[in-house]
C-alpha cells in the first residue's frame, strides 16, 4: 500500500503549481518531505495525471532493460528523476533500488527473484522408490524374506512376554550401573 494516494498528491502538486507557496512551505504544511514533492511535481509536468498514479499491477522489467537504464544514467550523468523521465518511468526510486542492487550483487541483483517459501524436497521419497526399482527381482525377494524373519522374531518375543512377563524381564535384564566394578573405570 502506498503512503500517499493520488488525490492527495494531485492536491499538493496543484497547490505548488498555483504559485502561492514554495516546496518547503507546502511540504511543511502537509507534513511531507520536500523531496517527494519535487518528484511529484516533475512527474506531473512530464506525464500529467498518470505521473502521480500508482500502478495497480506490478510491472516486470527485463535485466537488459535495467542495464540499459543504469548505463544511460552513468553515461549521461543524469539524475534518477531525469533517467526515469527518459525511459517513461514515473518512479525514480525504482532506478535507485536497481542501482543499489547492481552495485551490491552485480547482474544477479537485477534478476527476478522467486518469492515465497521454497517447495518441499521430494528427494527422500524418490530415493526409496528408485532403490526398489534398481533392485533385481531376486534382491527384492531377499529383502522381503529378511523383513518377514524380523517380524516373526518380534512376534515370538511379544508372545513370550505376554505369557510370562517376569521371566522375560529377568532373562533380558540390563546390568545396572551400581553393579559394575569400580576397577573397570580406573
Amino acid at each position: 500500500m502506498t503512503k500517499y494516494n493520488e488525490e492527495f498528491k494531485l492536491m499538493v502538486v496543484q497547490e505548488y503549481l498555483s504559485g502561492s507557496l514554495g516546496y518547503r512551505a507546502i511540504a511543511k504544511k502537509y507534513g511531507i518531505g520536500d523531496s517527494p514533492l519535487r518528484r511529484w511535481v516533475r512527474a506531473f509536468k512530464e506525464f500529467g495525471h498518470s505521473g502521480l498514479s500508482v500502478k495497480k499491477t506490478k510491472q516486470f522489467y527485463s535485466v537488459q532493460f535495467k542495464l540499459d537504464v543504469l548505463n544511460f544514467m552513468k553515461r549521461t550523468s543524469a539524475s534518477y528523476q531525469d533517467t526515469a523521465i527518459h525511459f517513461n518511468l514515473n518512479d525514480p526510486t525504482l532506478i535507485t533500488s536497481w542501482n543499489r542492487r547492481f552495485l551490491k550483487k552485480g547482474i544477479e541483483g537485477l534478476q527476478k527473484k522467486s518469492k515465497g517459501r521454497p517447495s518441499m524436497s521430494k528427494k527422500q521419497k524418490s530415493t526409496a522408490n528408485n532403490q526398489e526399482k534398481t533392485m533385481s527381482r531376486e534382491e527384492q525377494l531377499e529383502r522381503e524374506n529378511e523383513l518377514l524373519r524380523l517380524e516373526v522374531a518380534y512376534l515370538k518375543k511379544l508372545k513370550a512376554f505376554r505369557e510370562n512377563p517376569n521371566t522375560f524381564l529377568e532373562k533380558h535384564k540390563q546390568p545396572s550401573p551400581s553393579n559394575l566394578n569400580k576397577k573397570d573405570f580406573d
